[in-house]
């Protein structure tokens, strides 16, 4: 019996009562309001008015340095985890190296 408290769906669920049981325990400590804010549903804007049409963030600076990182952390991943004593682990890491190089000459052309 005591093992098959331990099987992962049998945890799960386990841990999943536990968590509900605290959310309700706990819910007696919350502040409850009467009626809702007249601002309470508005979109914050640190304290900014802002018009409720549909605003559409610029991620155009956001990619290149994501998939900047991306490249890297490849390329580090694999430089770290490949052994130095098989030769064509060497050239593989090589390989890598010089694809993100490539990658990376292509990413920031203007």
């Amino acid at each position: 019996m005591g093992k098959l408290l331990l099987t992962p769906p049998i945890a799960f669920v386990i841990v999943l009562l536990a968590s509900a049981s605290t959310y309700l325990a706990l819910r007696i400590f919350t502040l409850r309001r009467k009626g809702a804010p007249e601002g309470l549903t508005r979109p914050y804007a640190c304290g900014e008015e802002i018009s409720d049409r549909f605003m559409m963030p610029d991620y155009g600076q956001f990619f290149p340095f994501a998939f900047f990182f991306t490249i890297l952390h490849v390329v580090a991943m694999m430089t770290a985890t490949v052994p130095a004593e098989v030769a064509s682990a060497v050239v593989m890491v090589a390989l890598y190296i010089i694809g993100a190089a490539v990658g990376l000459t292509v990413l920031y052309r203007k």
